[in-house]
């Protein structure tokens, strides 16, 4: 016995968790298959790369030199022609049925100017009702563009004589958008099913009644909070090793940082997800309206935790809110270790944040559970 906790009932308890939670098909597939699923889906359909982006071109000039544009423009693989036109109504119509994401317009004369040194000019449309997709056609477009037009003598959009302009990105060199995606991943898939077995299996309980009965057990408040949350503690670190182990086998995701600081960072997040889940559990009586209460908290979590917008692109009142969101930390932490391997004294920050919310949240979390079930 310590601290008022008897570990051989708190054993029995986690045992009657674990077999309760495995015994039943569908949680195991909840708990082991549908994670790597998710990250299946985020690292292929979840993608904002341009490849073989549909484009329309409308050659004026008809010359060698603009037929060299365009199959310089396909080469890359981010483009693929699939109409050409004569006409400007051409362009207006392919990007209104969206049968062409870009449309690519060879004004008369485009040659002539590339010789002269002059500096030819050719126009790029691009439809703008994906945003992201169509900045990062713009961009590659742009570059392809320029790229010609510097080897070919000066040209569209050539910079200044005297400049040489040479980009490079790190951490990413292919601005793969899988490399950054998957890695978020984790935190998400973590924090859903952290609410959803805390929360779901304690409003289960309730359900079916074998709360009262573990209430009146001589188990105390503490071993029944524990015996509910541990095994989840054990089923979230699974999980984040096979979330782990995909993503660096299957999707070839670089992990340059350490393994123990990730896993440090984890706990104090997992903390975090088993108070939200405790909480759901206080203030739901059946499971459906627990489902329905975690997903009120999950997707403001994912949209202010930058996963999937820049957190700097938000309003200043809403990236202030995002200081709240462990998730946002975790993520920060998770692409640091991953990508950068950043260590302690880069990420000490985003930890302490998750350790003081996690453990505040899980401390909120078990005095009202107590009350409730006192």
């Amino acid at each position: 016995m310590l601290g008022g906790v008897r570990w051989g009932r708190l054993v029995e308890l986690i045992r009657k968790e674990f077999r309760q939670t495995l015994r039943d098909p569908r949680s195991k597939r909840l708990v082991f298959v549908a994670p790597v699923v998710q990250l299946m889906l985020f690292g292929y359909a979840v993608n904002t790369d341009v490849r073989n982006a549909a484009t329309f071109v409308v050659d004026y000039d008809r010359t060698a030199e603009s037929r060299d544009l365009v199959r310089t423009l396909t080469a890359s693989g981010y483009f693929r022609v699939v109409g050409t036109g004569d006409r400007p109504a051409a362009i207006v119509r392919a990007l209104d049925r969206g049968d062409a994401l870009l449309a690519l317009e060879i004004p008369r004369g485009f040659a002539a100017d590339l010789a002269s040194g002059r500096g030819a000019r050719v126009q790029v449309l691009v439809d703008g009702t994906s945003s992201n997709t169509a900045l990062v056609a713009q961009g590659y477009a742009t570059q392809i563009i320029q790229r010609f037009g510097l080897e070919r003598g000066g040209g569209a959009a050539a910079v200044p004589r005297g400049v040489e302009l040479r980009a490079r990105a790190w951490y990413n060199p292919n601005l793969v958008s899988r490399v950054y995606n998957v890695p978020g991943v984790i935190g998400t898939i973590m924090m859903l099913m952290g609410l959803l077995l805390t929360s779901l299996a304690v409003v289960r309980e309730r359900e079916i009644g074998t709360l009262e009965q573990l209430m009146v057990s001589p188990l105390s408040p503490l071993e029944l909070i524990l015996g509910k949350t541990l095994p989840v503690v054990v089923i979230a670190f699974i999980q984040m090793a096979l979330i782990t182990t995909v993503a660096l086998l299957w999707f070839r995701i670089p992990f340059e940082g350490s393994a123990l600081l990730l896993l440090t960072a984890a706990f104090f997040y997992i903390l975090s997800g088993l108070g939200l889940g405790l909480l759901i559990s206080t203030v739901s009586a059946t499971q459906q309206e627990a489902f329905m209460s975690m997903f009120f908290i999950f997707m403001p979590l994912i949209i202010l935790s930058g996963f999937m917008y820049p957190v700097e692109n938000m309003p200043t009142f809403f990236q202030y809110v995002t200081l709240f969101n462990p998730l946002r930390h975790f993520l920060e932490v998770v692409r640091g270790i991953f990508l950068k391997g950043a260590g302690l004294d880069v990420l000490w920050p985003q930890i302490a944040a998750l350790a003081v919310m996690g453990v505040t949240i899980l401390f909120v979390a078990a005095k009202r559970f107590r009350k409730t079930t006192a």
